[in-house]
């Protein structure tokens, strides 16, 4: 490399001097971009900053006419700066005016340089700015010459970020990096939150970039990418132990990557410019990130949250930093953004401070979702790359009802998200005034509203909501809080409390639905291809007997001389449920027996969720007390659908005929029977869906809090005698389409029933 001054690392250390001096941004960036000058040998240096509008705006010169600086602008993808803001990538030229997309700005009387060297300055991949060296002569800059160049672009990145340079704008216009964003993912839970950036997984902030001992760094790096691979080794271990899959392939693709030789050759020559193994790390993530957000092979940008998984264990690694967010210093309005979580993790956190959440992954009908839905937190899944652009503290506003997310937005929308969740707060009083009218039909029937529950803290809301019963409680969430599984004495106890705070009302407890993502904190995980056709709910209690018995043992003891309700999940066949119901009265007998006084009444019923079970459904409803239908699962079953899997989540629709005509199914099976069904996944608690449930005859709904208000207020704008007739019409004239949905929603909207 062409050196004046002794290479990069001095020249690393001189700018880190100049960003310490008390002098204004201004001067700052100028005496930097002198000695970048003279370090590379160049006639010119300049700092092109990109702005909100997208336009990259001249900071800073040495070389070309100082008057053009804050003047000359140009649009990202106009011009050789242009092309580079654009792509992400250096360009070098020997002779600049011969490119087809070189401009000429004549103010800055940049016609006499010819060779040409500009480096984008990356900021979580992103482009922020363009660092670029002139000369008069023609030229081949080196591959050590952009290297060094791509280094000090990261000081300057690290110079925007800070917010610096914002004081020198011209205009109120904002610089691109702390401009306001606004993006659409799948609405999850209505709602709006406006707050602040939580990050779920905290992220490295590297703020020593310059190596005082570079042989001192290089082991560093070397030893931490030992540790890493090590630890990737033992997945990789673990992975082959559960034999062949998509999981395998992933943590094969990983190790490959920890070992690829260009990899680590690239990280290697980054310390060796002067850079710390964290500043290094972060230098060659930057700029595959850029790469990789550019292309349009759906595989390669898929690949791109395993390399952020890579150098992000690679950064804890080398900082010994936890990757768990300090949930103690959350603050009052927190908005948690994640790439993914699990319900636990959910969970976990404040619910007195958390306003909302925000999910890169994650579909409407993920348990995460419904634990959300639960806690009544707005929340937005499908997010593209929320989780690099958010910022810790940023304010950001999410919009659960339509999917929107607005990254640091600006005054005005803030004040219209403020009034709409003034207008949402009056709706939530409108539907709370409906709290004591009985929901009933416009044409007199009567529709039983009940609620899902799963925490102690969600008993205040069945009477807030006028809630009819627990129809769901969901008893696998006691577990996932607790440190350690809960002993028989603490079950009992959680139980009583749950009925004692609803004396008037019935209870259904379902009995431990964990396995797939609802992982219990302190049980080992079983890696399985597809966890939701894995071993999970009724499955593990029926394999592992004990802990079923310990439950139903809790749960009877927790209700003496009370009505018990208990449904068993996830049934596929009569035979599991015969079994599930022999065990519970086995403990039945036994506390009997110790002179435990029994409940009065006990009902025990199948959830019906598993398809394999609609071909026993005359059988299962005279075995059964009650029917419930778990929608979420069962759907995504009848379409081999994964509802996780994003790429084929909204392949399928609720509203759809085989969806319809399978529940009608379910529902006349109940009839021939005698036995009460009841529908208690999501689907209920959605007004447009609830309506077609009523049409086609379901009388007994279960739903999240939040939902019953809305749902009460459809019921009783509704004629239901038309909606049957109506639903009837639908399904009788377009057999085989894919949605009903438009039908429907046209018909409620003309019978003045709100949504």
């Amino acid at each position: 490399m062409r050196s004046a001054h002794g290479g990069p690392r001095l020249l690393l250390r001189r700018l880190r001097e100049i960003s310490a001096e008390p002098i204004n941004a201004q001067a700052r960036l100028d005496k930097i971009v002198v000695q970048i000058a003279v370090n590379m040998v160049a006639e010119v240096c300049s700092v092109y900053v990109l702005r909100a509008d997208q336009r990259l705006e001249l900071y800073a010169t040495e070389g070309l006419k100082h008057e053009a600086v804050h003047l000359t602008t140009m649009q990202a993808g106009e011009g050789l700066v242009g092309l580079i803001a654009k792509t992400a990538e250096p360009l070098a030229l020997s002779e600049a005016r011969e490119h087809p997309s070189y401009s000429y700005h004549p103010e800055t009387g940049e016609e006499i340089y010819h060779s040409f060297l500009g480096v984008p300055i990356l900021r979580g991949g992103a482009t922020v700015g363009v660092l670029v060296v002139q000369n008069k002569v023609r030229r081949s800059y080196s591959e050590e010459e952009v290297e060094a160049l791509q280094t000090t672009a990261m000081l300057l990145a690290e110079m925007i970020a800070s917010g610096e340079l914002q004081s020198l704008a011209k205009s109120a216009e904002l610089l691109a990096l702390n401009s306001a964003r606004s993006m659409r993912g799948a609405p999850i839970c209505d709602g709006v939150g406006l707050g602040y950036v939580v990050l779920h997984e905290s992220r490295v902030v590297v703020k020593n970039l310059l190596a005082e001992d570079v042989a001192g760094e290089l082991r560093r790096l070397d030893g931490a990418i030992e540790a890493m691979r090590h630890s990737i080794d033992e997945l990789v271990a673990h992975g082959d132990r559960m034999g062949a899959g998509e999981h395998h392939d992933v943590l094969q693709a990983i190790r490959m990557v920890a070992n690829d030789r260009g990899w680590l050759r690239r990280l290697r020559e980054a310390v060796m410019t002067g850079l710390t193994a964290e500043a290094a790390v972060e230098r060659v993530q930057n700029d595959a990130r850029a790469r990789i957000q550019r292309q349009t092979d759906p595989y390669l940008r898929e690949r791109l949250h395993d390399l952020d998984d890579l150098a992000n264990r690679l950064l804890h690694q080398l900082t010994g930093q936890s990757y768990a967010t300090d949930r103690l210093s959350m603050p009052e309005n927190a908005i948690v953004v994640a790439r993914t979580m699990g319900p636990a993790a959910l969970l976990d956190y404040d619910r007195a401070r958390l306003r909302g959440l925000i999910l890169e992954e994650g579909s409407p009908a993920s348990h995460v979702a419904i634990v959300a839905r639960a806690l009544g937190v707005p929340t937005v899944g499908l997010v593209p790359n929320i989780a690099i652009l958010a910022e810790p503290g940023d304010a950001i506003i999410v919009d659960g009802s339509t999917g929107d997310v607005h990254l640091r937005p600006q005054a005005d929308v803030r004040t219209a998200y403020a009034d709409k969740a003034r207008l949402r707060a009056k709706r939530q009083e409108q539907y709370a005034r409906l709290r004591d009218i009985p929901p009933i039909t416009k044409d007199g029937v009567a529709i039983a509203l009940h609620m899902n529950a799963g925490l102690a803290l969600d008993m205040p809301y069945v009477h807030e909501t006028g809630a009819g019963a627990i129809g769901l409680f969901r008893t696998e969430l006691q577990f996932m809080l607790a440190p350690r599984f809960p002993r028989m004495e603490e079950q009992r106890l959680f139980y009583r409390s749950v009925l004692d705070a609803l004396p008037d009302r019935s209870v259904t407890f379902r009995t431990l639905d964990i396995g797939s993502d609802k992982i219990l904190p302190y049980m080992a995980k079983i890696e399985e291809e597809n966890p939701a056709l894995g071993w999970r709910a009724i499955r593990i209690g029926l394999d592992r007997p004990a802990l079923l018995r310990m439950q139903l043992r809790a749960m009877l003891k927790a209700a003496p001389g009370r009505e018990l309700r208990v449904m068993f999940p996830m049934i596929a066949n009569v035979a599991e449920f015969d079994k599930a119901k022999t065990m519970a009265l086995r403990e039945l007998d036994l506390i009997r027996k110790y002179n435990y006084e029994p409940p009065s009444k006990i009902e025990f019923g199948a959830m019906v969720e598993v398809p394999a079970l609609l071909w026993q459904l005359d059988l299962i409803a005279r075995r059964a007390d009650f029917l419930s239908v778990g929608s979420n699962d069962l759907v995504q079953y009848l379409y081999a659908a994964d509802r996780d899997n994003t790429r084929v989540s909204k392949r399928y629709d609720n509203l759809s005929e085989p969806v319809l005509r399978a529940l009608k199914f379910i529902l006349d099976a109940g009839e021939r029977a005698g036995t009460p069904v009841t529908l208690c996944g999501e689907m209920g608690g959605r007004p447009l869906e609830a309506l077609a449930l009523l049409a086609l005859g379901y009388r007994s709904l279960s739903m999240s809090p939040s939902s019953i208000g809305p749902v009460k207020a459809m019921v009783l704008a509704l004629n239901l005698g038309a909606a049957k007739q109506k639903l009837d019409e639908l399904l009788k004239d377009h057999e085989g389409a894919a949605s009903l949905r438009e039908e429907l929603r046209r018909f409620a909207l003309d019978m003045d029933v709100p949504l």
